[in-house]
């Protein structure tokens, strides 16, 4: 791969949050998922009910996990009737899952009600030194993503528009829903029958979509939902320092992962267009004031890209980069997917080379396994390659059309 690669010129005018991708699905019905208990309480009361009623309701959702209404035994029948007919909490279809040869990662690839197609994975992990067995969820934000980085599939599929807090999630409800139903036995013999962890790091990007984004954090956070801490949760973000700052102010203590990926501007800039806009000054001392805030550590993504920004003297530089913040920070090492189109991920060798330079820099540093190579589990990909099927068998369809077409005209003149 060369370093020259072309700076990418797709997205050099950058959104900022929240100025596109407004529009959300026109529906008669309300999303449930998408109500803290609060507005769910209010909900209800508008309709003539008691309070109670709304811990009934959240409790059948989140707890019982029950995804019809007429199956909801502690309502009254007419109430069960009503919400049938004025709400909904059964989410995406899903359209396609791929499971790993491992069978530790799921991917859903889900539909949305106007049609459009998202992903979520599910990652379970053994236990290990650093913890207990987990059960991670892979969330998505948004349809495609309005970024560009170019070694990302959902980055090179332009943006169309933000999820809903309540299609965010739905994401996580389908498989708390699937894994109570089907608990997992982790090799050390303990039994995972929930979820335990969120990572916002599937298509989008979650601070674009902030409100959304900082709602359906609360609904999974909330002991009235699926009650998952706010520690266990982590939220990506290419480094976008307004979103960053406001995210300090809130009170969750969500952890923070940025997409940093490159040691200096001109190289980040070559395969991330936000660079443009937000310089990494600006994104690390924007970390600073999150971790001053909230305590958090901050975590920096750092995908390997093979003969791009895997080099010794980009380990080098990176350190140096980091080192004023080793003690609030760590670096995660990411070999990029073998299935991302234009790179490979480096040798073992060059992994191991990379890591001891940071590590002798004093920056702590960890290799992400690699998880559902064999299943396209890299955010976008699945959709991907859906979407292209679909269009290859539109335009077989057309083809035959048009023959037989020409074949029945053929036909008519003789």
């Amino acid at each position: 791969m060369p370093t020259d690669l072309p700076i990418p010129s797709a997205n050099a005018s950058l959104p900022p949050a929240g100025e596109i991708g407004s529009e959300t699905p026109v529906t008669d019905q309300t999303d449930l998922l998408g109500l803290t208990a609060a507005e769910l309480g209010a909900w209800l009361s508008e309709r003539g009910q008691p309070a109670y009623r709304a811990r009934q309701l959240a409790g059948a959702i989140y707890h019982t996990l029950t995804s019809d209404f007429a199956a909801m035994s502690t309502l009254p029948a007419a109430l069960r009737e009503r919400l049938a007919h004025e709400a909904r909490i059964t989410g995406p279809t899903v359209r396609a899952e791929v499971i790993s040869k491992d069978v530790r990662t799921r991917k859903l690839l889900l539909e949305l009600s106007d049609g459009r197609l998202i992903e979520t994975v599910l990652m379970l992990y053994p236990a290990s030194a650093e913890g207990r067995a987990r059960a991670t969820v892979c969330v998505s934000t948004q349809v495609g993503c309005a970024y560009g980085c170019t070694f990302c599939a959902t980055g090179q599929m332009g943006f169309e528009r933000h999820l809903t807090a309540g299609e965010i999630v739905a994401q996580v409800l389908r498989f708390a829903r699937d894994l109570r139903a089907h608990p997992w036995q982790a090799p050390d013999g303990q039994t995972l029958d929930h979820v335990t962890n969120l990572v916002f790091m599937g298509m989008g990007e979650p601070l674009h979509n902030y409100d959304n984004t900082l709602k359906a954090l609360r609904i999974l956070n909330m002991p009235e939902g699926l009650h998952i801490g706010a520690r266990h949760m982590t939220v990506s973000t290419v480094g976008l320092v307004p979103g960053i700052r406001r995210l300090a102010e809130e009170d969750l203590q969500v952890n923070l992962a940025i997409s940093l990926h490159a040691p200096n501007d001109e190289l980040r800039l070559r395969t991330m267009p936000v660079t443009r806009k937000y310089p990494i000054a600006d994104v690390l001392a924007a970390c600073q004031a999150y971790v001053a805030r909230t305590n958090r550590q901050v975590t920096f993504e750092y995908v390997l890209l093979a003969g791009v920004n895997d080099a010794p003297e980009h380990a080098r530089e990176l350190a140096a980069l980091l080192a004023p913040l080793a003690h609030l920070g760590h670096v995660n090492l990411i070999p990029v997917n073998a299935t991302a189109a234009n790179y490979r991920p480096p040798s073992g060798e060059a992994i191991r080379l990379f890591r001891d330079i940071l590590r002798a820099g004093g920056v702590s540093n960890s290799v992400r396994a690699e998880r559902g190579d064999d299943i396209a589990a890299a955010c976008g990909q699945l959709r991907t390659r859906v979407t292209q099927a679909r269009g290859n068998a539109q335009s077989v369809g057309k083809k035959q059309a048009a023959h037989e077409a020409q074949q029945a005209q053929k036909a008519g003149g003789e």
